[in-house]
């Protein structure tokens, strides 16, 4: 399995910014803004479960949506990209 090339500060600034534009716009969704917030921070699933006290295979399951991750887990993972758990509307077809 090909390793993760650790991002530069500036690429994990961009990443980042990214990754709170899609929220702002309620565009980031699970389980891809898991995925995406894992490789913002240039780290392989295992790392990523260790910094958050979780098993890769918890990770993974999260990243394919077959996980249902508690609310304590999603505020841990959120809290690195001062995001916070909330209920955001759903955009409805042809609504601006």
């Amino acid at each position: 399995m090909p390793r993760i090339r650790k991002p530069t500060r500036e690429e994990i600034w961009d990443r980042r910014t990214a990754i709170n534009e899609k929220a702002r716009s309620a565009q980031l969704r699970l389980p891809e803004g898991i995925a995406e917030m894992r490789h913002a921070l240039g780290l392989s699933q295992a790392e990523f479960a260790k910094v958050f006290s979780l098993t890769t295979r918890q990770v993974s399951e999260m990243e394919r949506g077959g996980a249902n991750p508690t609310v304590a887990t999603l505020e841990r993972i959120g809290r690195v990209f001062g995001f916070q758990i909330g209920f955001v509307p759903r955009a409805t077809p042809g609504a601006p």
